[in-house]
């Protein structure tokens, strides 16, 4: 099925912005390259958004820089889309489908907002379904035992490591639970954007920082949350052993 494109550039409160569009314009004629994956494959010709949609944000603690495009397959921006045929499809609900890369936030109209995210690598998957239960912004993160035991790098913040643009959480951190058990998995962002779009995490689906604050403004505490298995390839349960990160 072919997925329509219905608007590359939403934001919170619905729509694309005058000021936006103008930035974004601005930004792309100024600053347009040859890269590969610079221009995006819109079906309405609408190329020029994007460049706004990830530039620098300076109203947060820690000034998130512009993420750069050419790292990143087009498939993976932000867009809005009609529903895909094989995710359900309930308004108000996320769901993700680590194989195609994509996680979806369903609208009413059988539309879906849908994020580029990476996952985790092979033996760190995870699918079923789970709610939000806690929502913080610029995350603490506490490396669990087991990372820190197999991780040079996580050792020295087996206290915690406190939030900010090294931080692995990024920006943004949804914690998902089943019932009152948090399951140790988020979305979150990330300090590696190159990694949008790969299998390359612990587990936990990670998220452009530009994306996962747009993200966390939409989704109240208590959404659903289904994540769908890998097609071909079980995905491992839910430990409380084996933390992600």
């Amino acid at each position: 099925m072919t997925i329509r494109d219905l608007s590359a550039g939403v934001s919170p409160a619905g729509g694309m912005t005058r000021r936006l569009f103008v930035v974004g314009a601005a930004a792309f004629v100024a600053g347009c390259s040859s890269a590969r994956f610079q221009r995006t494959p819109s079906l309405f010709g609408d190329d020029v958004t994007y460049s706004g949609m990830y530039g620098p944000i300076s109203s947060e603690p820690f000034p998130i820089p512009a993420v750069n495009l050419s790292q990143i397959n087009p498939q993976f921006y932000r867009r809005r889309v009609s529903v895909p045929g094989n995710i359900p499809n309930k308004p108000g609900t996320l769901v993700i489908d680590p194989g195609a890369r994509h996680l979806y936030l369903v609208q009413e109209d059988n539309s879906a907002i849908r994020y580029g995210i990476g996952v985790g690598r092979e033996g760190f998957g995870w699918s079923g379904v789970a709610s939000v239960g806690s929502k913080q912004e610029w995350p603490k993160w506490f490396p669990p035992k087991e990372m820190v035991a197999r991780d040079p790098k996580a050792a020295p913040y087996a206290n915690g490591m406190a939030g900010g643009l090294q931080n692995p959480l990024g920006a943004r951190a949804l914690y998902l639970y089943q019932g009152k058990k948090d399951t140790l998995f988020r979305i979150h962002g990330t300090n590696e954007p190159w990694s949008i779009g790969k299998a390359v995490s612990s587990g936990c689906i990670r998220m452009l920082n530009q994306d996962v604050i747009d993200l966390y403004a939409r989704v109240p505490i208590g959404t659903q949350v289904t994540v769908l298995p890998t097609a071909g390839s079980p995905l491992a349960a839910v430990s409380d052993d084996d933390a992600r990160g």
